[in-house]
């Protein structure tokens, strides 16, 4: 089997409801849709959110790079060759991750398919369903608990909460919130907006929430200082932003300054990488997480297989897709009552 043929779809993306986070206000994303054409059948599909802080990358960079290099490098090419294809284009697509991963993404896609098997089982096929957090970005108190209410009306069971522009109202609000709703399970996301004062007295004076886990509260070139703030807390402490490569992760556990990861495939380049990265946090007993960024349902579709592919993956946070609108991929999985079902179709499901 070859490659024959490589387009690609640019998606200008509004979301229904802007929202912030720490460090900006998101109102709108793009996306990129990779096709990829073989001499038999078989199509892949493959998926690219650039982000500037998250993934480095513009739209017009990551638009550039398939014009000019993933599209000529592709065709011709064996896509069973995979882990040499995306080795290859690697080298040359350094700080492109969610191009990487689009690529990744569309070969992993196109094989499943070839074996006329879904995504998750030939990766592996743990389990069938993961339940998926709902975020709220950063609002006042009462627009938070609006939101809270309306979504666990939706049958979602798992709220994650954005802060860490004020560590008094974020406190107030995950108390208010453990109020109303006793037996709702709780993630807190400061986006890396805190100091390490800021984070032990969140926790102390949250301790009676119960928070699930504590994400990414000191910016990123504070590794040091994150560690200080997993040995002083008694709720895990999730690192996102810190971990984009394989080596971020080894060097986070090795020097034990983390509970727990989060595995973003456009922020790590896809699923090898990705695999790569569960495997060292397994090693460290380090719980994983699957989260996402702005991405439409093919993207997210991708992180739900991974999820479900490997034993020590026991959460997720796939809700990027939600507020999108005209969002062109209807039937890639079901969401129930905050659970992700994939498709029993082949790949990625039906396109």
């Amino acid at each position: 089997m070859k490659i024959t043929k490589v387009t690609y779809e640019r998606l200008d993306i509004n979301l229904a409801t802007p929202y912030i986070i720490a460090y900006e206000t998101v109102a709108k994303a793009t996306n990129f849709i990779l096709k990829i054409e073989t001499n038999t059948s078989t199509i892949g599909y493959g998926c690219a959110a650039p982000d500037d802080t998250v993934t480095g990358e513009t739209p017009d960079q990551v638009e550039n790079a398939i014009k000019d290099i993933i599209i000529p490098y592709l065709i011709g090419k064996n896509p069973f060759l995979t882990v040499k294809i995306l080795e290859d284009l690697k080298l040359v697509l350094k700080g492109s991750a969610s191009a990487l991963a689009m690529v990744d993404i569309g070969l992993h896609d196109l094989i499943s398919r070839k074996l006329n098997i879904p995504l998750y089982q030939f990766l592996g096929g743990y389990r069938e369903s993961i339940p998926t957090s709902i975020t709220i970005g950063i609002l006042s108190v009462s627009d938070t608990l609006r939101e809270a209410t309306e979504f666990i009306k939706q049958g979602f069971n798992i709220l994650k909460i954005k802060g860490g522009l004020d560590v008094e109202d974020d406190i107030e609000k995950m108390i208010k919130i453990r109020e109303r709703y006793p037996h709702v399970s709780l993630r807190f996301d400061g986006n890396q907006g805190y100091t390490v004062e800021d984070s032990v007295a969140f926790v102390k004076r949250t301790k009676h929430v119960d928070i699930e886990i504590f994400e990414q509260p000191l910016p990123i070139l504070k590794e040091e200082k994150l560690g200080q703030v997993t040995q002083q807390v008694t709720i895990p402490v999730m690192a996102d932003e810190s971990i984009k490569t394989l080596k971020d992760a080894f060097r986070l556990a090795q020097n034990q300054r983390i509970d727990m990861v989060n595995i973003k495939l456009m922020k790590v380049g896809g699923i090898l990488e990705a695999k790569h990265i569960s495997s060292v946090a397994k090693s460290a007993n380090l719980d994983v997480m699957v989260g996402c960024i702005d991405e439409c349902r093919l993207g997210i579709s991708a992180g739900l297989h991974f999820a479900l592919s490997r034993p020590n993956i026991h959460f997720a946070d796939l809700d990027g897709h939600l507020d999108m609108k005209n969002d062109p991929f209807g039937e890639l999985f079901t969401l129930k009552k905050g659970i992700l079902y994939p498709s029993t179709y082949p790949g990625l499901g039906k396109i």
